[in-house]
């Protein structure tokens, strides 16, 4: 019988452990917008509202395409229990700026 260290965080396919992976395409657009984001804003805050907002958004929905990706294609209950909890952190986040 398995135990729930090698249920939770082995790949199904390879049996190799996976806590983290190297970021996919949505991890790294999240990354370049909100870096871009704040930089923008320390160096250049006078610049228009919108691209802040476009920034943002951007950010915010590539962290949410990777979460569903995690929670769709995850190699294991711990990757898609991670993309669960991001997802849920959005909309909680989301909703209380509603």
């Amino acid at each position: 019988m398995p135990s729930f260290f090698d249920w939770a965080f082995r790949d199904r396919r390879t049996g190799a452990v996976v806590i983290g992976q190297w970021p996919n395409p949505p991890l790294w657009l999240f990354v370049a917008a909100s870096a871009a984001e704040w930089l923008l804003e320390a160096v250049a805050p006078g610049l228009p509202p919108w691209l802040f907002a476009g920034l943002r958004i951007t950010a915010l929905v590539a962290l949410a395409v990777w979460a569903i990706d995690e929670i769709v294609r995850g190699v294991n209950p711990w990757r898609r229990f991670l993309g669960a909890v991001v997802l849920l952190g959005l909309g909680l986040s989301l909703a209380g700026r509603l």
